[in-house]
């Protein structure tokens, strides 16, 4: 990929953030936040391994390509805290001569500074966890390692995971892997079941998964409820946005996605459900008067990741059992958000800094802790392991959780990211709420959204298609 000059990424940042991304991530050494790292469980009886052997990740399939013997010092930043001290302590059972420096940031921050410190060609640190939607802002210019090319030869996992969660951390070409696949957070129905029951409607998982991927069941169920004082949505447009996610802004020739009969047929079907009510029009989980929705029983489902039935049982513990889960309604399956791990070309603490990337997202033993914190993986050596695909979540009534969020990983198509994508949504999004409110031909204001795009980012587009060959 021909190189860009840094400040071209100050030109194409993508600045849109999506709540639902997944959680992990803890102090071991410095927390910029000033909390205070918790103690490192005792390792003083592990027996270390032994010295140029390879190590065996502890899935089925994989095998740890970094000698256990190797030394070193990584400075590793996430927006997470709860995660990485259990992670390093694992970590170091298995590579005791690597120091991991766990540096917590807030999202934006971090996300912000890595862009800096990448235009700037120093200051980076050697492994950073950053964000789905966070990622395009750092694939041009070669400011990242190409997890495909010696010594890291990533391809050899390509099978190991869905084609969803391999391509998403790509160059805009896809020549490059420029993350390491990691986690997945598939988009869920979760729904109260008890309160399905008491309307007359499927409330078991698989027969309500399969009832509402019909437009005018969901519109019933919908319609239902709202006679009963209930939302059956947080917001409106959910349908029609959820498919865009679905899709995406751009293919790969950046052309523009969300102009097709799909997304029309969707935007028509929002009117009808927007005056039906069905729609609190509030976040459900990240606003007090949504929270006092779910708890008086107003708000009866909630479409986000994975990560939710975390923040659930967090927010309202006292509706354990209640809650169920299954796929999102009308044959839509999405990512909703999720993180990968890059490395800044700059870094020099290369040899450890993928012992570590290559540990944390293959290692089983990694895995046990990632899952408990409700980050889920695509790795198929994982969740093809008796203790993943029997987990039960007694929040969800004992619901085979995790068994269902890997049928989900499997379903999601595959989308580019770009940098664009970001500069993309205010365009889409108004031009949708105009169609609601004004109900505009949905064709029509399609149409205007695309030739919006093509006028206020077209040379945008020029410029990032000739960074690339294109």
């Amino acid at each position: 990929m021909r190189k860009l000059k840094f400040c071209f990424l100050f030109l194409v940042l993508s600045i849109f953030v999506l709540s639902g991304c997944t959680g992990g991530g803890s102090l071991t050494t410095q927390n910029v936040q000033d909390n205070p790292p918790s103690e490192p469980s005792d390792t003083g009886t592990e027996e270390a391994p032994v010295e140029g052997e390879a190590t065996k990740s502890e899935g089925e399939g994989t095998e740890l390509t970094s000698d256990p013997s190797l030394a070193g010092e990584v400075t590793f930043w996430s927006f997470s805290d709860d995660i990485y001290d259990d992670i390093v302590t694992e970590f170091n059972k298995v590579y005791p001569n690597i120091k991991v420096k766990v540096v917590i940031l807030e999202f934006g921050e971090l996300h912000d500074k890595l862009q800096t410190t990448l235009a700037a060609g120093q200051g980076a640190p050697d492994l950073v966890q950053v964000e789905t939607n966070q990622f395009p802002r750092y694939v041009t210019g070669g400011l990242l390692v190409d997890f495909l090319q010696e010594p890291y030869n990533a391809g050899r996992y390509q099978d190991q995971v869905s084609e969803y969660t391999w391509e998403r951390w790509k160059s805009l070409d896809g020549k490059q892997l420029l993350g390491m696949p990691w986690d997945v957070t598939p988009g869920v129905f979760y729904y109260r079941a008890d309160i399905f029951e008491q309307m007359g409607l499927p409330s078991e998982p698989e027969a309500l998964g399969e009832f509402i991927q019909d437009k005018e069941n969901f519109m019933m169920a919908a319609q239902t409820l709202a006679a009963n004082g209930k939302f059956i949505l947080e917001w409106r447009d959910l349908p029609v946005n959820h498919y865009g996610d679905q899709v995406g802004y751009f293919d790969s020739e950046f052309n523009w996605l969300r102009n097709d009969e799909r997304t029309a047929e969707l935007l028509d079907y929002v009117k009808r459900g927007t005056q039906v009510g069905w729609a609190a029009q509030m976040s459900g989980l990240g606003s007090d008067e949504g929270r006092q929705l779910i708890k008086q029983g107003k708000l009866v489902a909630v479409q986000n990741g994975s990560w939710a039935a975390r923040d659930l049982k967090k927010q309202f513990p006292e509706q354990e059992g209640q809650w169920r889960a299954t796929r999102m309604p009308l044959g839509v399956s999405v990512g909703l958000g999720g993180s990968t791990f890059v490395m800044p070309s700059q870094s020099q603490n290369k040899e450890a800094a993928w012992a570590f990337n290559e540990w944390m997202t293959t290692s089983e033993d990694a895995w046990k802790i990632f899952v408990e914190r409700s980050v889920q993986p695509s790795w198929k050596h994982i969740t093809s392991l008796d203790w993943y695909k029997s987990h039960t979540n007694p929040y969800l009534g004992g619901q085979l959780d995790f068994e269902l969020y890997d049928t989900l990983d499997d379903a999601i198509p595959v989308r580019r990211y770009t940098p664009l994508d970001g500069k993309g949504w205010p365009i889409y999004i108004e031009g949708i709420h105009k169609a609601i409110d004004e109900n505009v031909d949905s064709k029509t204001i399609l149409q205007q959204i695309e030739d919006n795009v093509h006028k206020q980012l077209g040379a945008d587009i020029q410029e990032l298609k000739a960074s690339i060959g294109q």
